[in-house]
């Protein structure tokens, strides 16, 4: 067996700088000493073990976490921040867990065993591991109100500039959702384990093939129904022939229309005619919430399949389906796709929204609703957005 990949060392004389806000937190507060603000600082953030990827596939439902001896003279159980990942390897891989995971855990049996968060750095914490102590971790969770998800998030390190960065933000929507980096192509997303029940149960991918076949699907525009699009086309066509838009009955009939001379039976028409009221009632729902400027529209929806195409070559690097090249690739491809669709970020976003909520919500202005209104604010207004740093064109 490989051994286990590390983190490569800085070159001589470059200065540590924290990969994200997490391992920034931990630095300062051990500056000062502060165990317990470490602490309130890991219970908001997943924390990651290493393990051989054979020992996952052979016996996914037990984590192994095993104890390693430290020069105290103690042995310690590693944990690592998403930051001080190492370099993606095809037979290592990551469970994800949390603080509360680790205070539960119940091989800590040696009173003297250390927890050694991002041992070896210098975000580095060493906690004792009594009763009372975990009992303290488990407190410092409890009380945790940073969130883990619905927040924008950079890699230091990772890609800022350039196609892959512009690829990747063109996934950002779910990024966000996820709470993890917006510009990561590495060793996880969330978690190994995850990663291989999120495909399965979200999309039936139980390997490479299945999952080259989602992506080429996606690549292709062609996993979203392709009603919305269909309507949206007729609008852009009227739009074209009239030098201005068409009203929403003049727009609903000639979709209707349309639909009747390609052969659509009663039912599909009927739906053409409702899809075209629900694109209305959720174009005025984004102006009033910012979605979309004033006089804004959505041309297409091509954006849902292309932003999801990225996340699931990342879900797919995570899962070992995968090698970084091939990852990289389709994420940047995704992001061409989307330059060639749009015009900007927020035209981009709009899309994305709309291919979304019509999909999966049903006119609630639920959750999927809700987060899209978060990722497009998140994006619009956060100082460190790619929006901010990366061109449209």
């Amino acid at each position: 067996m490989t051994p286990p990949p590390v983190p490569p060392p800085l070159p001589h004389g470059v200065p540590w700088a924290p990969p994200t806000e997490t391992e920034h937190l931990l630095y300062e507060a051990g500056l000062r000493g502060d165990v317990e603000a470490q602490l309130r600082v890991l219970a908001g953030t997943h924390l990651f073990i290493g393990v051989p990827k054979a020992e996952v596939d052979a016996e996914p439902e037990t984590v192994y976490w095993r104890a390693l001896p430290h020069e105290s003279g103690r042995t310690v159980r590693p944990l690592l921040t998403r930051g001080m990942l190492p370099p993606w390897h095809p037979e290592w891989v990551f469970h994800s867990v949390t603080l509360r995971w680790a205070a539960e855990f119940e091989g800590w049996r040696d009173p003297w065993q250390l927890l050694a968060v991002n041992g070896g750095t210098p975000a580095q914490l060493l906690l004792p591991t009594t009763p009372q102590h975990r009992a303290f971790w488990l407190r410092c969770y409890a009380e945790n109100d940073r969130a883990a998800g619905d927040r924008l998030v950079a890699l230091r390190h990772g890609a800022l500039y350039g196609p892959l960065a512009y690829g990747l933000a063109c996934g950002a929507h779910l990024a966000i959702g996820n709470g993890v980096p917006w510009n990561e192509v590495g060793t996880v997303y969330t978690g190994y384990t995850d990663e291989l029940d999120t495909l399965s149960e979200s999309w039936g991918i139980t390997d490479r093939a299945g999952w080259q076949r989602q992506l080429n699907v996606l690549l292709d525009a062609r996993n979203s129904p392709p009603e919305p699009d269909f309507a949206l086309r007729v609008r852009e066509e009227l739009r074209s022939r009239h030098g201005e838009l068409p009203s929403p009955d003049m727009w609903r009939e000639t979709a209707a229309g349309h639909a009747q001379d390609i052969g659509a039976g009663q039912a599909a028409v009927t739906h053409i005619e409702e899809l075209v009221r629900r694109i209305l009632r959720y174009e005025a729902r984004f102006r009033a919430d910012g979605l979309l400027p004033p006089d804004g529209r959505v041309r297409t929806t091509v954006a849902y399949d292309y932003g999801r195409a990225v996340n699931l070559a990342r879900w797919g690097l995570s899962a070992r389906f995968c090698a970084p090249p091939e990852a990289e690739q389709a994420i940047v491809y995704a992001g061409a796709l989307s330059k060639s669709a749009y015009t900007s970020w927020q035209e981009f976003s709009a899309g994305y929204a709309l291919g979304r909520v019509l999909r999966f919500d049903g006119e609630e202005y639920g959750r999927f609703y809700e987060q899209n209104v978060i990722a497009h604010r998140a994006l619009s207004e956060h100082e460190g957005s790619p929006w901010h740093h990366i061109p449209w064109r």
